[in-house]
């Protein structure tokens, strides 16, 4: 039979598509999924698919053999969770063997079926069985804790054991091929690959593996922040037959990183895509067809050597994609390694991390990432400190400033327990600093085969077992040595191998050392000659060692040296990146001395080494101090409005405003001339992704101070201001949320717009006749609740009623372009538009506006007549049950339980809560949403296009967070309830000792068989009082954060809309983080049914806690 790399340099290979959606058409039970075995298993199964393999594994074979007969030349096993790690949350850890086993025996019996089928298959159409290992629900690069960056929730140590396990179970069941698939973080991606290389080298076996990333979003980054092309050089390590990407995204939207990636890989690449991207009601439209047409279009292109599908994909889109006609068809500048991140090369470093002031270290990597450094070595390499801890905290600390992640890392230290501490950190490919022969071959490899294992690539000393090479033909020897070893019998490609031929100090009085710059050089020279795909590096601060303390003349050698060095073939160098002199602007006199030293030139009896000694006598250390950059001052008033309002700044507004308005005959004018060319370039910046949001909305914050000033100037001319037009917003009525609306209207005026606002909670006929009233050219409508949907459609309806014929545009969370097609336009006729976010809201009004805007509201009206249509041709019909058959399939509650008894009963009512606890339980995702920013926290603090003006956003609202606690600007109040209650009938509950009775909704539609029809009074049972004296109860809260009016006011009359939006944010984060916290009080301390409870805070706000806490 052919082997897999051997089919894959003839043909392109079909891999299968989704397990879930298939499971989910079986609609299995909680039943189901327990099976005999596991009936009374302690916690619910149902949603465990991994777990099918074993309860129900004809289903599982069954669903391999469809794809199989679909054309699947690869299919994958059941096992995308089944590691120890995900499989905690069932409780069934120990099975994770069982179950790789037992998923990889159903995948090869399918293909045993499959060729009993076609016994021609096995030699003409082999097939293969993938072990599919998922990225478990745990991530290595990125702390839980919001308060603590550096914490990690599991260790890499943990997550490559689990993986070794799974590993062993999908080996010992027959598959052909180990698929590490559906990559968010690489860290993890790089324990899995060591695990598999671990188990491969243990057990003296070896698969071919396969590598699939996950892109979540359209800039192709993963959820962790890697580019694609750091991604692929991150995981490449382990030699994979190919490298692609699945799940996330739909074909289409995966098209340009596939082709990016094909670009790139020097193996085959893999696509295996969903079938398209969800709808607003949650389902894939993509169909069969289509699917197969946008694969093949990559084929032609010659981008895929193995394709598929993912979510939402069936053996329908496979035979599909196999019916289709499916053919195949280095050089870097020198780099600048900071050396200031090393306790043993850095006071202040040492001393920041001696004293754990990790933060303040972390200023230190910042400051040599701005001045200019590639890579950052660190070093921790000190006799008081525990160098693995320090190691392994500062790294998890620096890959969550996504400023300074963005570069490389060096592990530096001559202990590798500390190294390898380091490498279980990074995600990314980072360098070790270093490795070498100093005591002895089998040291040197053992060493080499862990960096490898992690990805690694690794600096080689010029140091073998008779010590440091210090002429050019030892450092060459040595170096060409190490390099046989690591290329022949480790496996290193040698574009992973740097050497350091040592760099030693010149200049001492030592004529035997005088040579020591010309060796480096000229060993440099013939290594790269030799070797030429390796990389030369060295410490060039060793170089200057003798004039520590003169860092004049120390940063005209280093530069001198560099000079020559990066000539002679030298690629990078561990030296201060901010402390380098310009070669060409080192004073004449000084590099003529330098050159001399480092060349060996005109020094015999050392005369060039006195000479560079008595010009240093003659000059005193030049330090550099970081100067702030005033020259845009020097520009002219309308260039310096234009940079004031791009970079938010307010210091000079009101007097370059004042100059403007002295040199323009009327006031208006600076408004329409240079203040709105300001405000074109931010437009222009924001509409094209290079500005964001809360840069926009400091951009306004230096406008509306502008105007201010000019606003008495204006009224004393009476001349009004032009405006481009008038737009009303709302929120409407039964709405309070109005941060989004806030945001367009800045946006919107920041474009020369007048905005109405009308505020929250704005009944229909206020806001048309407002509108009336005013003459507006467009109104806007923003909610956030789900009830807002239908205000929305009763205010078109009223606007059609009364004959008017204002553009409508919709807006808010909830809001979505099917909702609006579907259930607004058809209620309006003069222009219904879904407006997704305030980035858009400015191009929509212009062409409303505009004289023509006929072709507009054509194209939106046959855009949203075909969604309607596509809408109506889809819906299924939904069967709902009578009431009387709802109430027969009731949930049926254990009666047997028994209900703890509350500590407190009644109300209670908190006051004035401590907003500093509160703040601890803040989500801060949805915040960032506020501000259109999507992105997981801290996640999108990482993110390679908006992680930089997101850490500004949160550094900002965590000092405005501070003001508010300090200030006590807000309060926190609660109130909540704690009552026993009795069953009155189905779907009616009585509260006892008082004449109230609470009547409940109950699920009507066709549930299938198992499920139930539910209600909330379902959780109350039926008691007989004569003979059951147990007591029920139930619960309720409300809270409120209030105060926030005054300051609201206040910000308003500083034209401050930046921090006015910021203040609305955070109250709205805290009065959610305030329903956590109530509610957390109530399980654990007031009702008490869950006082031993102990949960992460990420798991809190996924709500995995007994109870519910609907919102």
């Amino acid at each position: 039979m052919s082997t897999i790399q051997d089919l894959l340099k003839e043909k392109i290979l079909i891999i299968d598509g989704a397990m879930g959606t298939m499971i989910q058409r079986h609609k299995l039970s909680e039943e189901d999924y327990r099976g005999e075995r596991f009936k009374n298993w302690p916690s619910d199964v149902k949603g465990n698919n991994d777990l099918l393999s074993i309860t129900q594994p004809e289903i599982i074979t069954n669903i391999h053999l469809q794809y199989l007969e679909a054309g699947a030349d690869i299919i994958e096993t059941n096992t995308f969770s089944a590691q120890v790690i995900s499989m905690a949350d069932y409780g069934m850890e120990d099975l994770s063997y069982e179950l790789n086993v037992a998923s990889a025996q159903c995948a090869k019996n399918a293909v045993k079926e499959f060729y009993l089928k076609y016994p021609n298959a096995e030699k003409d159409n082999p097939k293969f069985v993938a072990g599919a290992i998922g990225p478990t629900n745990r991530t290595l690069s990125l702390s839980p804790d919001v308060n603590n960056p550096g914490y990690r929730a599991v260790t890499f140590d943990q997550v490559m054991e689990a993986y070794y396990t799974q590993v062993k179970g999908l080996v010992d069941g027959g598959v052909d091929i180990i698929l590490i698939e559906t990559i968010f973080d690489t860290l993890n991606a790089k324990a899995a690959i060591f695990a598999t290389k671990k188990y491969f080298e243990d057990c003296k076996v070896a698969l071919p593996i396969m590598i699939s990333g996950t892109i979540t979003d359209a800039s192709g980054r993963t959820l962790s922040g890697q580019t694609l092309e750091a991604f692929y050089y991150s995981i490449e390590h382990c030699n994979p037959i190919s490298v692609g990407f699945n799940c996330a995204l739909g074909a289409t939207q995966m098209r340009p990183h596939i082709e990016e990636l094909s670009a790139l890989a020097t193996c085959a690449v893999s696509a295996y895509p969903n079938a398209g991207l969800p709808n607003a009601f949650g389902e894939y439209d993509e169909q069969p067809h289509q699917t197969g047409h946008i694969i093949a279009d990559w084929a032609k292109e010659g981008f895929v050597n193995i394709v598929g599908g993912c979510c939402g994909t069936t053996p329908d889109h496979i035979k599909c994609i196999a019916d289709q006609p499916l053919v195949l068809r280095p050089e870097t500048n020198f780099v600048n390694v900071g050396e200031r991140t090393n306790v043993t090369g850095s006071k202040k470093f040492s001393r920041l991390i001696q004293e754990e002031k990790y933060d303040e270290a972390l200023s230190v990597a910042r400051q040599q990432v701005e001045s200019g450094a590639q890579i950052l070595d660190v070093n921790m390499d000190d006799a008081m400190l525990d160098g693995v801890y320090a190691m392994t905290t500062f790294i998890n600390l620096v890959q969550a400033e996504p400023d300074i992640a963005k570069i490389p890392i060096m592990l530096d230290s001559s202990k590798f327990e500390i190294i390898e501490a380091g490498l279980k950190c990074i995600q990314g490919k980072c360098v070790v600093n270093s490795i070498s022969m100093k005591e002895g071959e089998a040291k040197f490899i053992q060493q080499a085969k862990i960096c490898r294992m992690y990805g690694a690539a690794v600096i080689v000393m010029a140091f073998d077992e008779q010590g440091q090479a210090d002429t050019k033909d030892r450092k060459v020897e040595i170096c060409h040595r190490a390099y046989k070893i690591l290329t022949e019998q480790v496996g290193f490609k040698p574009e992973d191998i740097i050497f350091d031929p040592n760099i030693f100090a010149v200049a001492t009085g030592l004529e035997e050392h005088n040579n020591y710059g010309v060796d480096f050089i000229e060993a440099t020279r013939e290594i790269k000659r030799l070797m030429p795909l390796t990389k030369v590096s060295g410490g060039v601060s060793n170089l200057s060692f003798s004039f520590r303390g003169n860092e004049h003349v120390r940063e005209a050698m280093h530069s001198v040296f560099l000079y020559h060095a990066i000539k002679a073939g030298m690629d990078m160098g561990i030296v201060n990146a901010g402390q380098l002199a310009v070669y060409d602007e080192i004073e004449p006199a000084l590099k003529q001395l330098c050159e001399d030293v480092i060349l060996n030139r005109n020094n015999d009896n050392n005369e060039a080494t006195e000479a560079l000694i008595q010009f240093a006598e003659t000059v005193k250390a030049k330090g550099k101090v970081q100067i702030k950059d005033e020259s845009w001052r020097l520009e002219s008033v309308e260039k310096r409005l234009t940079h004031s309002l791009v970079n938010g700044i307010t210091d000079y507004i009101e007097q370059d405003t004042e100059e403007a308005r002295l040199k323009f005959d009327r006031p208006i004018e600076v408004i329409e001339g240079p203040l709105m060319d300001g405000m074109n370039v931010v437009g222009d910046l924001f509409g094209s992704g290079k500005m964001f949001l809360p840069q926009v909305v400091k951009s306004a914050r230096v406008m509306k101070r502008s105007v201010a000033y000019l606003q008495p100037f204006i009224e004393a001319g009476k001349i009004e201001e032009s405006s481009a037009g008038k737009v009303l917003l709302a929120t409407v009525k039964g709405d309070v949320h109005d941060i989004g609306k806030n945001i367009v209207g800045v946006v919107l005026a920041c474009n020369g717009y007048e905005i109405i606002d009308l505020g929250v909670m704005v009944p229909a006929n206020k806001i048309l006749d407002e509108a009336v009233r005013l003459n507006v050219d467009v109104i806007g409508l923003s909610g956030l609740i789900t009830p807002s949907l239908d205000e929305m459609v009763h205010i078109a309806h009223e606007m059609k009623r009364r004959n008017l014929n204002f553009p409508l545009l919709i807006g808010g969370a909830t809001t979505s372009r099917m909702h609006t097609a579907v259930k607004i336009a058809e209620n309006y006729n003069h222009g219904v538009i879904h407006v997704l976010d305030a980035s858009r809201a400015v191009s929509i009004v212009s062409d409303l506006l505009n004289e023509n805007k006929t072709p507009l509201l054509t194209k939106i009206t046959n855009e949203y007549a075909q969604l309607r249509d596509d809408f109506l041709n889809r819906k299924t019909i939904k069967n709902y049950l009578s009431i009387e058959k709802a109430r027969a399939n009731k949930f049926q509650i254990d009666e047997n339980f028994q209900i703890p008894k509350p500590n407190v009963l009644g109300n209670k009512t908190i006051l004035n809560y401590d907003l500093k606890e509160i703040s601890n339980y803040i989500d801060w995702t949805p915040f960032f949403i506020t501000w259109e920013m999507h992105g997981k926290f801290p996640a999108i603090l990482q993110d390679v296009i908006v992680g930089k003006e997101a850490t500004k956003l949160y550094n900002d609202a965590n000092a405005l967070l501070q003001k508010i606690v300090d200030g006590k600007w807000l309060q926190a109040n609660a109130v909540f309830s704690l009552f026993e209650v009795e069953k009155k009938s189905d779907d009616e509950i009585n509260v006892v000792n008082k004449n109230i009775t609470l009547n409940f909704l109950r699920q009507q539609i066709q549930k299938a068989e198992g499920q139930p029809n539910l209600s909330l009074a379902d959780f109350v049972f039926d008691r007989q009082p004569t003979t059951d004296n147990r007591q029920q109860f139930m619960g309720a809260f409300a809270v409120t954060i209030k105060g926030i009016e005054e300051h609201i006011k206040m910000f308003e009359e500083q034209h401050d809309d930046y921090n006015k939006i910021m203040l609305q944010a955070l109250a709205d984060r805290l009065a959610e983080a305030f329903t956590e916290l109530v509610h957390e009080k109530v399980r654990k301390e007031y009702w008490g049914y869950a006082k031993d409870e102990s949960i992460s805070m990420e798991d809190l706000i996924k709500e995995k806690y007994t109870g519910i806490r609907p919102a």
